[in-house]
């Protein structure tokens, strides 16, 4: 009796061991990518036949922010820009909603998306407000500047362009899927990502889809793109490298979070045009190469990261849910600094000059200075992204306030 225990008792552990063997292999198995011809669920619908307006001419123009993160490499920041501390608000206008994303920036007015779904047009001289446009469905992102034109994404399905002089609709792409994503537009090409997990590149001018990546998982980030390549993360743990032309795929790489599971993307990818960076929600930072998507470092922060990581001068900087921001060395990975402030911190950092800015889910947005993390400034007020900054002022986001700053030593306006 015992000796048929025995057998039947191991007999079932190889059973176990088997069927968990296989749970594990199916955990694990990496969903199917690639162009996704067909492109369904998608119609374009043409606004006015009125001719896109003369962008804005301001009588001061300032250094131009054209999209989150500054520009496509979304490196979140101006390093060039020797502002100095913030001083002396030169207005402040009530949104009346949540700003979670930074405003973009040209010629004189800034664009910024409202949490439920209205962007707003601003006078960057005055703060006043020169239009109002709603979509369904809310626009967690930046809007894109692209010459006349802004690019709107929304989780109501759609992809809209509006004449940036007046707010009127020029062509709207309407798709089965949401848009978290915020747009990038290169070379009359816009890039967005969705949460049906397809990147897709749609023409400026008319709306019309060029091609579209499915990458297997939800998208919530937002694509960077450096030369002929762009980058795009994904909650299935997958990092592509795509050519930009036609979206062919040049490198895939699955990043493991243990045995079992993938990591999770909510974050955008940044780049220095050497290595891509990306922030896996379970605390993970790494850095890639952007030629073949090989890992070349990683660090585990120990807390959960939602930020996208942002880069100056070698040095990249990324905070977690633990009120930590980090500095990273980009080559290598080495921890330069680290500063501990009350709260959570949710949203990406922004560097200008040789300040680091960030805020916390508790309201409070503070500036560092890059070189060794010490606290110069604070201010009570903001939860998420801090802002944006031009080579003349700086223009802050601080929940539903937007505020024009003018730096300590910034040049006369």
């Amino acid at each position: 009796m015992r000796k048929k225990l025995a057998l039947s008792l191991t007999a079932l552990l190889v059973v176990l061991i088997g069927l968990g063997g296989g749970a594990v292999l199916k955990l694990r198995e990496r969903p199917h990518a690639g162009l996704d011809t067909a492109v369904t669920g998608v119609s374009v619908a043409t606004g006015s036949a009125r001719p896109v307006s003369p962008r804005p001419r301001a009588a001061s123009a300032e250094v131009c922010w054209l999209s989150f993160g500054g520009g496509p490499q979304r490196t979140l920041s101006r390093p060039e820009f020797k502002l100095g501390r913030p001083v002396d608000p030169v207005w402040a206008t009530r949104m009346h909603d949540l700003m979670e994303f930074p405003p973009v920036y040209c010629d004189g007015r800034l664009y910024v998306n409202l949490e439920h779904g209205t962007t707003v047009a601003v006078d960057a001289a005055n703060g006043r407000v020169r239009w109002a446009w709603h979509t369904s469905g809310g626009a967690p992102s930046s809007p894109a500047v692209a010459g006349p034109r802004l690019i709107v994404a929304s989780k109501g399905g759609t992809v809209t362009a509006l004449d940036r002089a007046n707010g009127h609709v020029l062509w709207q792409l309407r798709t089965s899927t949401a848009f978290e994503s915020s747009p990038i537009v290169v070379a009359g090409t816009i890039y967005v990502g969705a949460h049906d997990g397809r990147l897709f590149a749609i023409a400026l001018r008319t709306g019309k889809v060029r091609w579209a990546f499915a990458t297997g998982g939800r998208i919530n980030g937002s694509p960077s793109v450096f030369g002929d390549r762009i980058f795009i993360a994904n909650y299935a743990g997958s990092v592509f490298g795509l050519r930009l032309s036609d979206g062919h795929e040049l490198w895939r790489t699955d990043l493991s979070r243990d045995l079992v599971r993938y990591e999770s993307f909510y974050a955008s990818p940044s780049t220095d045009g050497r290595r891509v960076f990306v922030a896996a929600r379970s605390g993970k930072l790494a850095a890639l190469s952007v030629a073949a998507g090989k890992t070349i470092w990683t660090r585990h922060i120990g807390t959960l990261l939602y930020a996208t990581p942002a880069v100056a001068n070698g040095r990249v900087f990324v905070g977690g849910f633990d009120g930590v921001l980090h500095a990273f060395r980009t080559d290598t990975g080495n921890e330069l600094w680290t500063r501990r402030v009350g709260g959570r911190i949710l949203a990406p950092a922004l560097v200008v000059g040789d300040l680091v800015f960030f805020s916390t889910l508790e309201g409070q947005t503070y500036a560092a200075r890059v070189t060794d993390g010490r606290l110069v400034w604070t201010h009570q007020g903001g939860q998420y992204a801090p802002g944006i900054a031009t080579d003349r002022h700086y223009y802050f986001s601080l929940n539903g306030l937007l505020v024009a700053y003018r730096g300590a030593s910034a040049p006369n306006s």
